[in-house]
């Protein structure tokens, strides 16, 4: 139960460095499951559930930070002429672009956010929604429907991990460079966890988001199936100017 989770991802983490190529990988994926786990171990603190599902919070986090860091030195060495956007741009020169001076790091481009060229960005966007959700949750502790709350926001947004996914592959039109075997594993590990969430009577707020969690998981394999034996016309649509494709 508690590496069960992270399981799926080392194929996904396995062909992104043979290939040197995370195009076919959306990092949002890792943007909503820090969220979820990080929402999770505050609700633990509100409302005290089972250990391997905390143990397993912690492990994911570690596991999506090494994901974004394969994913952002994949793309930067593939992309080399591409505009710096960082969370908190450094005070340093570069031999091609000059970071503007003293530019802090809440002073950023949301039409780059979560597109970033340094992995320490990311780290500081996180250490920033923890330090912020946990100021608030220490405040608000004692309110039963603020943590109540707090626990269906953790499952419900862990339960839209596929949606990216989801959505990348159908402007994609195609499914080339996800992992079949990373979604394969979603799937059964999700039926796994939502079955365990019944079985020990977990907060309802589990059992129903894990539901969700497995249907949107049938639907990206569905799509991997049509798009494999019907090939479709890659949808155009507008591009950053900094990148030809998003991660």
């Amino acid at each position: 139960m508690v590496f069960g989770g992270v399981v799926p991802y080392i194929p996904q983490y396995r062909d992104i460095r043979r290939t040197q190529n995370a195009e076919g990988f959306s990092t949002y994926v890792c943007l909503v499951l820090l969220v979820a786990n990080i929402l999770r171990i505050l609700f633990w603190f509100g409302r005290r559930f089972e250990s391997p599902l905390l143990w397993q919070s912690i492990i994911m986090i570690i596991t999506m930070l090494l994901m974004l860091k394969l994913c952002t030195e994949v793309r930067v060495s593939n992309e080399l002429n591409i505009k710096r956007r960082s969370f908190a741009a450094a005070d340093s020169k570069d031999e091609e672009i000059k970071a503007p001076p003293k530019r802090s790091y809440l002073d950023f481009d949301l039409n780059y956010f979560w597109h970033w060229s340094k992995f320490t960005d990311y780290v500081q966007c996180v250490l920033t929604f923890t330090g912020v959700t946990s100021y608030i949750t220490y405040l608000w502790l004692d309110s039963s429907v603020f943590v109540e709350t707090l626990g269906f926001l953790a499952v419900f947004t862990e339960a839209m991990l596929g949606v990216p996914q989801l959505y990348r592959n159908y402007q994609n039109r195609s499914t080339e460079g996800m992992s079949v075997k990373m979604v394969l594993m979603w799937t059964s590990g999700d039926t796994f966890k939502t079955l365990y969430f019944i079985w020990n009577q977990a907060p309802f707020q589990f059992s129903i988001c894990g539901l969700l969690q497995v249907f949107v998981d049938i639907a990206i394999l569905l799509q991997a199936y049509l798009y494999s034996y019907y090939p479709q016309k890659p949808v155009s649509h507008t591009t950053h100017p900094a990148s030809t494709k998003a991660l």
